[in-house]
C-alpha cells in the first residue's frame, strides 16, 4: 500500500477555465456582462465598453441588444448607478439661484413629500414611462394625508417638477437618452375652468362691504385691474400713475418660510394696466388716509412713503392678510343680507371675475391677456375658453345683424 502510494505520479491541479467572450457576453464570477464598441463623437475612434452586474445571461444579452441599437443610432449612454432621489438632490441645488424662493420651495416640496418617497430609489436610467404613469395613478388615489387622494393640481405640479428634471439629465448632464416623463400618461381628471363667480352686482355689493375697511382700496384695485395678489401688494407709490391713469407692476410679494419675500412677477416681465376714473378716486382717498395714519404716528410710522398697501404701522402687508379677510368681509355681507347671501370666493377669484367679465363684454384676448400679464394670449385662450366659446356661439347673430343693418 506505502509503495503503491509511493509510486503514484503527484496530483496536478485543476486548471481553472478562463471566461469565454460569446458575441459580446460573458459571466463574470457570479453575474454576467456585455462589450459593445461606441464611436467617441469628438474623436471619432471606435472604443470597447463593458457593463455588467446583470443576475443572467439573458439580462446581458438584451441590454447588449438595446446598447447596440442605440450605439448605431449615436444615442449611448453610459450606465450609471445614481438614483432618482440621488439626481434630484443635485438638481434642485444647481437651480437654487436662479428659480424664484417661492418656486423653489415648491419644488423642494414635491421632490421631498412625493417624489423621493415613491420612487426615489429607483435607478434613473432604469425609470420607465409606465413606473412614472403608475407613480401619479398611486398619488391620485393615495398620495394625500393619511392616505386620502391628492388633488389633480398637485399631480400636475408633481410632474412638472419631474419632466424638468428629466429634461436635464437628458440634455445637460446627458445621463438619459429620452425623457420618460415625457412619456408618461398623466390621469384623467376633470377639466375645471373658472367660471363667473359673482355676478358684477354681487361684486359691487361686496366691494360695498370691504368700503368701511382701511385695505378697502386694495380688493377694489384686485377686481378692476385682474391683478394678482402679490403683484398688488408689491406695488410703490413710484409705480402709480393717476394722471395717465395706470400702474407699473414691475414685482411681486409672497411667503416663503412664513417670511415675506419680494421677487419679479410670475412671467419675468413688467407691464402697466390702466386704470378707469373710479379707481383713481379710490386710490386718491387711499392715500389720503396714508398720510393722516403716518402724520397721527410720525416717527411711530415704519414704512416711509414706498408701498400703496401698508399695515396701520406703515410696514408692508403681509400677503396671507387680505387672502384671510376676504371670507371674513363676505361673512360681514352675508350677516347683514342674508336675503342676498354672496356664495363662497377666493381673494383669486376676483382676478377670475375681471377677466370673465372683460371677455363677456367681447374685449379682445389679447389685451385681457396682456392686462392679467400672461405670457401668451393662448394662456387666457386656454384657461377661459369656456367664455370664448359663448362667445363664438354669438358670433353668426351678430355677423347677421350687421349686413341687416347696412
Amino acid at each position: 500500500m506505502t509503495e503503491a502510494l509511493a509510486g503514484a505520479p503527484d496530483k496536478q491541479p485543476r486548471k481553472t477555465k478562463a471566461p469565454k467572450l460569446r458575441d459580446g457576453v460573458m459571466k463574470r464570477g457570479t453575474t454576467w456582462s456585455y462589450v459593445i464598441r461606441v464611436r467617441d463623437p469628438e474623436t471619432g475612434e471606435s472604443k470597447p465598453k463593458w457593463v455588467g452586474g446583470f443576475a443572467t445571461e439573458d439580462d446581458a444579452k438584451a441590454a447588449r441588444d438595446e446598447a447596440r441599437v442605440k450605439a448605431r443610432r449615436g444615442e449611448y449612454i453610459d450606465r450609471n448607478t445614481v438614483t432618482v432621489a440621488e439626481y434630484l438632490a443635485e438638481w434642485i441645488e444647481g437651480h437654487a439661484v436662479e428659480i424664484k424662493p417661492h418656486t423653489l420651495k415648491g419644488y423642494r416640496d414635491m421632490i421631498r413629500l412625493y417624489i423621493g418617497p415613491r420612487i426615489g430609489n429607483v435607478r434613473l436610467q432604469a425609470l420607465r414611462p409606465a413606473a412614472i404613469t403608475k407613480f401619479y395613478r398611486d398619488l391620485l388615489t393615495h398620495g394625500g394625508r393619511k392616505g386620502g387622494p391628492l388633488a389633480a393640481n398637485t399631480v400636475k405640479h408633481v410632474h412638472t417638477v419631474l419632466r424638468k428634471a428629466l429634461t436635464d439629465a437628458v440634455l445637460v448632464d446627458e445621463l438619459l437618452p429620452n425623457n420618460p416623463a415625457e412619456r408618461a400618461k398623466l390621469p384623467r381628471t376633470q377639466a375645471t375652468e373658472p367660471g363667473m363667480i359673482w355676478t358684477p352686482a354681487q361684486l359691487r355689493a361686496f366691494l360695498a362691504t370691504a368700503q368701511e375697511h382701511r385695505l378697502y382700496a386694495f380688493f377694489h384695485l384686485a377686481a378692476y385691474t385682474g391683478a394678482r395678489r402679490g403683484e398688488l401688494l408689491n406695488l410703490r407709490w413710484t409705480d402709480v400713475d393717476l394722471d395717465k391713469p395706470q400702474i407699473h407692476i414691475t414685482g411681486t410679494a409672497a411667503v416663503l418660510d412664513r417670511q415675506r419675500v419680494e421677487g419679479t412677477t410670475k412671467s419675468g416681465r413688467s407691464r402697466v394696466v390702466s386704470l378707469d376714473a373710479g379707481t383713481v378716486k379710490v386710490l386718491k382717498a387711499h392715500r389720503a388716509r396714508q398720510d393722516e395714519e403716518r402724520l397721527k404716528l410720525g416717527e411711530s410710522w415704519k414704512g416711509g412713503h414706498a408701498y400703496v398697501f401698508t399695515t396701520g404701522w406703515g410696514e408692508p402687508v403681509f400677503p396671507d392678510t387680505p387672502s384671510s379677510l376676504m371670507p371674513k368681509l363676505i361673512a360681514a355681507h352675508n350677516k347683514q343680507n342674508p336675503r342676498s347671501p354672496l356664495p363662497h370666493a377666493r381673494l383669486h377669484d376676483l382676478r377670475h371675475i375681471h377677466a370673465t367679465t372683460l371677455l363677456m363684454a367681447g374685449t379682445p384676448v389679447h389685451v385681457v391677456a396682456a392686462r392679467l400679464g400672461h405670457a401668451d394670449p393662448a394662456i387666457t385662450l386656454r384657461v377661459y375658453a369656456h367664455v370664448i366659446r359663448e362667445q363664438a356661439a354669438t358670433a353668426a347673430d351678430i355677423f347677421a345683424q350687421a349686413v341687416a343693418s347696412c
